[in-house]
């Protein structure tokens, strides 16, 4: 599996998190056992925030059971925040609400054990927990300084997941790496197999974690909290909508192998605001992306429709295949993706995915996927089960946010082929070309930024054009010594058109101008724009 990440890493030639790489030790890599295929529950944030108490988390594991559930493979039941008492104990143990979970919390593990399910509960590595921090709800302290007590008594109460989140802006990566090993390695000493989930929020925020953290833990979110919205960037500035999270997660698949897999946080499906066909979409993207399958609606009233999508069979063996891969993006731009996920049987998952507002055809290529050495191959559609043979073609009308799923059999299984990327380094500061903060608004002036390997700054070469987020690198129709270099939905237009010259410079197709860094300045922020090509070190760029 390490020598799988480590070719397809170069193959993308520089994954979101590469630049920046903090390894805990080799005597201290995860290897609890655990998570070796994406986790499946429920997590009681999304619909009920604080709101929790005892009756509610027994009457979900009820509801797990006999809605069908936990036997589609849905098994933790997690408890989120403020589920904790305002103190600790006199031995300085952490503590139910005595009024919400008047049993105790091991009564509660006990419980959700009774019914063939597995207990999951939420703690934060800093002095207080999130709904504290942010919410000022008067909940205990976090777990600094108590690491291997919690642990332990996580252990007792029997506990087979914990969520541990960091709340606060503050915190080098130096130090989330050191805190998050703390209880990864108390988890460890108390001989108790708990899958740890991390959210290391103020280090990923728009452009995905800064590291591979399977070291760490079984699962790391990769984005900020999941909101009930297709697709915004103007949540405090937070790109948390479903297509927004979609472009974070995507790039990161050399991170996911058995036991650890990237987190683009718990699913909105049931939960009201979003299309039935964004939903399934929203559904198929997280089973190709091998991303945990956590439902966050209310379980014990859903409709036909939301128990159809969460409980397809045919994209929860996709999801939860054994082989661990995460789908690779084999194609894409601002309207479409096509995304490849290898399985352990020899067959490929493809998913093509209509980012686009208007019903459009989305293909590809049996080879393109990884497939070779037969005539024909037989496509099993995820949604409706139907089967069709093709001669390599693999296509379909997808409607507008929608994503169709195709399981691949037939022929020789090889490497999906992901198109070529690279960050672009300017010569004269050592910084890359960003879009800033990820924001993917039409018109969004690049700029240079220290390296650090995520989305925003890794562009995808294809044909003539360069891509990041999913939108391409453009200049101004007309464009004159000056003009500014932005990102724009891709067109296919001359103005959206470069080529790379032997000096290091990038030419503009259209203008004839070259990519310059305004002013040979080098400070993070600089402006990029088009200026008369002087192969000047402000104008070279050097491929990594």
């Amino acid at each position: 599996m390490r020598r799988w990440k480590a070719l397809l890493a170069a193959s993308l030639l520089l994954l979101p998190g590469t630049a920046v790489v903090t390894a805990a030790s080799p005597a201290q890599a995860l290897d609890n056992g655990v998570g070796r295929t994406p986790p499946m529950g429920w997590n009681s944030w999304n619909t009920f925030y604080c709101n929790i108490n005892e009756a509610l988390i027994r009457g979900m594991a009820d509801a797990m059971v006999t809605s069908g559930m936990r036997d589609a493979g849905y098994e933790y039941v997690v408890v989120d925040d403020c589920w904790m008492a305002s103190t600790r104990d006199a031995n300085g143990n952490l503590q139910g609400d005595p009024t919400r979970f008047p049993s105790g919390m091991k009564a509660l593990g006990d419980y959700i054990h009774s019914k063939g399910l597995k207990f999951g509960i939420y703690q934060a590595p800093l002095d207080q927990t999130c709904a504290q921090y942010f919410d000022s709800y008067p909940g205990a302290t976090g777990s600094q300084g108590h690491e291997a007590q919690d642990a332990r008594q996580f252990a007792a109460w029997g506990v087979d997941y914990l969520k541990y989140d960091w709340c606060s802006p503050l915190g080098t990566i130096n130090e989330q790496v050191t805190t998050f090993a703390k209880m990864r390695d108390a988890l460890a000493a108390t001989g108790r197999p708990i899958l740890y989930s991390i959210n290391s929020n103020s280090l990923h925020s728009k452009t995905g974690p800064q590291r591979d953290w399977g070291d760490v833990a079984n699962i790391w979110r990769t984005t900020e909290d999941i909101q009930l919205v297709w697709n915004t960037d103007q949540i405090n500035g937070y790109p948390m909508g479903i297509q927004n999270i979609i472009n974070v997660n995507v790039p990161l698949a050399a991170y996911a192998e058995p036991g650890g897999f990237n987190d683009p946080d718990m699913m909105e499906v049931g939960r009201g605001t979003l299309t039935d066909t964004e939903q399934r979409s929203h559904f198929a993207m997280w089973a190709i992306m091998a991303a945990p399958l956590i439902a966050g609606n209310d379980i014990r009233n859903m409709s036909a429709a939301t128990q159809t999508i969460l409980k397809n069979p045919r994209l929860i063996a996709i999801n939860q295949d054994t082989l661990g891969r995460q789908g690779v993006q084999v194609a894409g731009d601002a309207n479409q993706r096509v995304l490849a996920k290898r399985l352990s049987n020899g067959d490929v998952a493809v998913a093509l995915f209509n980012q686009s507002s208007a019903t459009r055809t989305v293909s590809t290529t049996a080879a393109a996927i990884g497939k070779s050495g037969a005539s024909s191959y037989t496509l099993i559609d995820a949604w409706s089960g139907a089967t069709t043979t093709t001669g390599g073609a693999i296509s379909a009308s997808v409607p507008a946010h929608g994503t169709v799923v195709y399981r691949v059999s037939g022929g020789v299984t090889g490497e999906p082929q992901a198109p070529p990327s690279a960050t672009l380094v300017s010569v004269s500061s050592g910084r890359c070309l960003d879009v800033p903060n990820s924001n993917t608004t039409n018109g969004t002036q690049l700029i240079i930024w220290d390296c650090t390997g995520a989305a925003n700054q890794n562009w995808v070469v294809a044909g003539q054009t360069l891509q990041a987020l999913g939108k391409c690198l453009d200049a101004p129709t007309g464009a004159v010594p000056g003009a500014r270099v932005t990102i724009w939905d891709c067109h296919g237009g001359t103005n959206q058109q470069w080529t790379f010259q032997a000096d290091g410079t990038v030419r503009g197709n259209a203008s004839g101008l070259c990519l310059d860094v305004d002013n040979n300045q080098t400070a993070n922020g600089t402006a990029t724009l088009l200026w008369t090509c002087t192969g000047a070190a402000n104008q070279r760029w050097t491929r990594r």
